[in-house]
């Protein structure tokens, strides 16, 4: 049979307890007004995209225009649906939210997302770039988004770009 402790004995400890929490208020109230939270600093930067990466924006906006919408920088998450069922969807969020796609072609009647592209400069010779790339490109193929992949070069044939894209997007 379980003994009880004294009465003596859980007046002390429910005082101990009292003290520790009150301290802990304490010390969070202390740690605010001296330490509050970081409150981080931002400024606007001069250029949404690099100059390569605007110069075939510009290429891009000939080729399909009139008959797509185009958007640059894409964060993943804005064009996936994360909520599949099984998974975490926080989890799921989480890997795609920091991944981003140069750019996306969407359809003029829904803004439908229909093809994203990526322009392959020097960053992604890079191990680490590459890695990444493989596993954007498992995720845009998993959920049926053809990817386009692009090599970043002085001059662009405007004719078989439009012809890759068409026959990305009829795919």
């Amino acid at each position: 049979m379980p003994t009880l402790m004294p009465s003596n004995q859980l007046i002390w400890l429910f005082a101990i307890v009292i003290c520790v929490l009150l301290g802990l208020a304490l010390l969070r109230a202390f740690f605010d007004k001296w330490f509050p939270l970081r409150k981080y600093l931002y400024r606007k930067k001069d250029f949404l995209m690099t100059r390569g990466e605007h110069q075939f924006f510009d290429i891009l906006e000939e080729v399909v225009g009139n008959k797509y919408y185009l958007f640059p920088q894409i964060q993943l998450s804005t064009i996936l649906d994360h909520k599949a069922k099984g998974q975490s969807w926080m989890g799921a969020f989480m890997h795609i939210n920091q991944k981003s796609v140069d750019y996306v072609i969407c359809d003029k009647n829904y803004i439908k997302p229909l093809l994203a592209i990526e322009l392959d400069d020097k960053s992604h010779e890079r191990a680490d770039r590459q890695e990444r790339d493989v596993e954007v490109e498992r995720i845009l193929n998993g959920a049926g988004l053809p990817l386009l992949r692009v090599p970043e070069r002085d001059s662009y044939d405007k004719v078989k770009l439009s012809q890759e894209i068409d026959q990305k997007i009829l795919k």
